[in-house]
């Protein structure tokens, strides 16, 4: 339950629409329901202003069904991460309104609508092409919050006047997020340019002594860019939600 339905709700009980009775019904499941293989956090949109996301990944296409519909059934927005194409054509034969965005391997499920969040528009950068997938990780989490994105694909160091090309895209966002396989520089270049915060997502795109994503974490890590954040490798996901909380919370 987010908390403009809560308002509502209240609302509706102090002007004698609805019963304490219907009340209680409506809330009964809060702040959470057991499904058995899965507790469902319904109290967490309340807490953070996002409601419970899904990591598809190591779930089943029945518990991913299970756990979309009983969120889906109490008014809020069903966000799947890490879910592949052919568990995604499961869930979706039980769930015909869910979408997919293959590159991003997402899914969602929009029950109410996507309430814009203050703040501005966050850039998502890559420095290749290979780095995309993760990208749009990021950019699908950011929509589903209520966050715009600006796009700035294929800039990385090894054609660094690309990037310098970008740099108004940059300054006109509040927030960057920086997807870097390799060696990992880009998000250094781009923590020297702007003010603006950035957040590193180290991928795990690169030849051998990439080590799967540490080099390039560790050299973000290393970063002699004053300020610069950095998740986890390949973790798009985590890096729209920590700029979800920097920037300004919705009313």
């Amino acid at each position: 339950m987010d908390v403009e339905r809560l308002k509502a709700l209240l609302e509706a009980v102090r002007a004698g629409k609805t019963d304490i009775a219907q009340a209680l019904s409506e809330l009964r499941d809060l702040p959470f329901r057991d499904l058995g293989f899965a507790t469902v956090d319904h109290h967490r949109h309340l807490r953070t202003g996002v409601p419970e996301v899904i990591f598809g990944e190591p779930k089943t296409a029945e518990q991913v069904v299970a756990i979309a519909e009983e969120l889906a059934r109490t008014g809020q927005n069903v966000l799947i991460t890490r879910l592949d194409a052919e568990k995604a054509a499961a869930v979706q034969k039980r769930l015909p309104q869910l979408k997919y965005v293959p590159v991003a391997r997402t899914a969602t499920i929009e029950v109410a609508p996507i309430q814009p969040r203050p703040g501005g528009t966050v850039a998502v950068v890559t420095a290749g092409t290979a780095d995309v997938p993760v990208a749009e990780e990021a950019a699908e989490t950011l929509r589903m919050i209520g966050i715009d994105v600006t796009r700035v694909y294929d800039v990385g160091v090894s054609g660094i006047h690309r990037l310098l090309d970008r740099r108004a895209a940059l300054e006109a966002s509040a927030g960057v997020i920086v997807v870097a396989g390799m060696e990992g520089a880009l998000p250094s270049v781009v923590g020297g340019l702007t003010r603006r915060p950035v957040i590193g997502v180290p991928t795990s795109v690169g030849y051998g002594s990439h080590l799967g994503g540490m080099v390039p974490m560790l050299a973000m890590l290393s970063s002699c860019a004053a300020g610069l954040t950095v998740v986890n490798i390949d973790n798009g996901f985590g890096a729209a939600m920590a700029m979800a909380r920097i920037l300004p919370p919705a009313e």
